[in-house]
């Protein structure tokens, strides 16, 4: 197994990609709450230099352009049962589009799962690639956020399709 991390710049801050072999594990904010502890980081890569850290880096400078929506670098989530059942919802939502948690929660079969649908989505090891940013609360409301409301109101913002940003006054 070969664990190892790189900091890629981005308009919402450093942030922190951990890959492990073939796919890429982990895309962290600074001050995430459950970014792992360093030593699972693996050591220090070059980002150039590695495929799949390359890959990201070059898919986000895309991403937060404008110029793509959905993303290929493969992932590698490994996250419970249920936790990967949240995740593959969260890869569904399309670019632009907003969800509820108690949407995700009637989907997987009980609007009572929507407070542990909102656990699953908080641990997201891979923010923005697993687009976590466009889950909102009841009423469209912006609610937790691993990287910080902040920034999921710039990611949201990015995404926001230019026709309705037009008929916004703010």
């Amino acid at each position: 197994m070969d664990v190892r991390h790189a900091y890629v710049d981005s308009p919402v801050g450093r942030l922190l990609v951990v890959a492990d072999d073939n796919a890429l594990t982990g895309l962290y904010f600074p001050g995430y709450r459950y970014t792992p502890r360093p030593s699972a980081w693996g050591r220090r890569a070059d980002v150039s230099a590695d495929p799949v850290l390359a890959q990201a880096r070059s898919e986000l400078d895309e991403y937060f352009a404008g110029k793509r929506h959905t993303f290929d670098v493969v992932t590698a989530t490994n996250g419970d049962e249920f936790q990967e059942q949240v995740w593959a919802q969260l890869r569904r939502i399309p670019y632009g589009a907003r969800i509820t948690y108690g949407d995700i929660a009637v989907e997987l079969g009980s609007k009572g799962l929507a407070q542990s649908v909102g656990q699953a989505v908080g641990r997201n090891p891979v923010s923005i690639v697993i687009p976590c940013h466009r889950v909102v609360g009841a009423g469209g409301r912006l609610t937790g956020f691993g990287g910080g409301l902040e920034r999921k109101q710039l990611l949201l913002d990015l995404e926001e399709p230019v026709e309705a940003r037009a008929g916004r006054l703010f």
